[in-house]
């Protein structure tokens, strides 16, 4: 039975951007739920290395993901900007 081998897909950079994505999302939405300096900061780095890995993924022969993923991130780091606002 073959054995289906997770690694490849984690090693994928476009699935590594999405994953930075979702996990600077949450991060987003812990400090729009919780906004404390350090749930802000938290959010602000997750942005800023989602951004790292979409450009990584940049170069993929599969933009239609990461152009989704870059857009979402926009969207974040908007709700984020309004959060730091209402502080």
């Amino acid at each position: 039975m073959p054995r289906h081998d997770s690694s490849l897909q984690s090693q994928n950079p476009i699935s590594q951007a999405q994953n930075s994505v979702e996990t600077a999302h949450n991060a987003v939405t812990q400090a729009q739920s919780h906004p404390t300096e350090q749930t802000v900061q938290q959010a602000r780095h997750s942005i800023e290395h989602a951004e790292t890995a979409l450009s990584q993924a940049a170069d993929s022969e599969y933009p239609e993901p990461v152009q989704q993923a870059r857009e979402s991130l926009e969207q974040d780091k908007q709700a984020l900007q309004e959060t730091e606002q209402n502080q």
